[in-house]
């Protein structure tokens, strides 16, 4: 990361045991990927005391232990009156200074199966008629893409897609389900994603996949990370049943 980059970096407290750092003001692939390359440096530069780093769409936040970072930096940080955010955002900013412009991880692509439209996808027909396709269009044009995980969040593994046609856009529903499955593929306005949990939502329905995208008892436990890039395959209900009678 260039200096003129690092200039433009903002930080700022969230609560008392966390540094926001900023690193763009738009929703784009160059900013996610100053987002990607500073998360990956800082987790594997860690300063002491430092618990997690957190990458959102535009900005890292880093959770740390106040009173190990005082500890980790002695009594004249105490004599100088720091506080332990100050300590962290120093430690924060001497990483942006040593990043440089080594580029974010190689993205790794996942492909995941959908199975479009009946039971598990009821708002497929609604999709095509908003957008003056057929159902079939809708899943061409949904499993044509190559979607980038920008982030996780809303749910455990939810994971926020980019990349998804415009062609296929459609507004949420006005009234939102209590349940939905999970595995289930939605739509809401420009965004795609998968419901890794069953949960309540408000999008549009278009199809499920037997692969689990979250699972409690796995390290990591969610399927995608930040970075990943993400291709849906369309399958029939036999493979998907099939699927799902292989899993555990």
């Amino acid at each position: 990361m260039n200096q003129e980059k690092v200039r433009t970096v903002r930080m700022h407290p969230l609560g008392d045991a966390a540094v926001v750092v900023v690193l763009g003001d738009d929703i784009s692939v160059d900013t996610n990927a100053r987002v990607r390359q500073f998360a990956e440096y800082v987790e594997h530069h860690p300063f002491t005391g430092m618990i997690e780093q957190v990458p959102a769409f535009q900005s890292v936040t880093v959770y740390y232990e106040p009173l190990a970072v005082l500890e980790a930096y002695g009594d004249q940080a105490a004599h100088e009156g720091q506080s332990p955010y100050v300590l962290a955002k120093s430690r924060l900013e001497g990483l942006l200074d040593q990043l440089g412009e080594a580029p974010p991880e190689a993205p790794r692509t996942v492909t995941i199966p959908v199975c479009y439209g009946g039971e598990f996808g009821p708002d497929l027909e609604t999709v095509a008629r908003v957008n003056h396709l057929t159902t079939e269009e809708v899943v061409a044009i949904h499993s044509g893409a190559e979607y980038l995980v920008y982030m996780l969040g809303f749910a455990p593994g939810f994971a926020y897609l980019g990349g998804m046609s415009g062609r296929i856009r459609t507004p949420r529903r006005e009234t939102p389900r209590l349940a939905i499955p999970a595995g289930t593929v939605g739509i809401a306005g420009d965004q795609t994603g998968v419901y890794p949990i069953e949960t309540p939502g408000g999008w549009q329905l278009i199809g499920r996949t037997p692969t689990q995208l979250f699972l409690p008892g796995e390290q990591p436990p969610a399927l995608l990370k930040a970075g990943d890039l993400v291709r849906f395959r369309p399958i029939a209900r036999a493979e998907y049943d099939a699927w799902k009678e292989q899993s555990p």
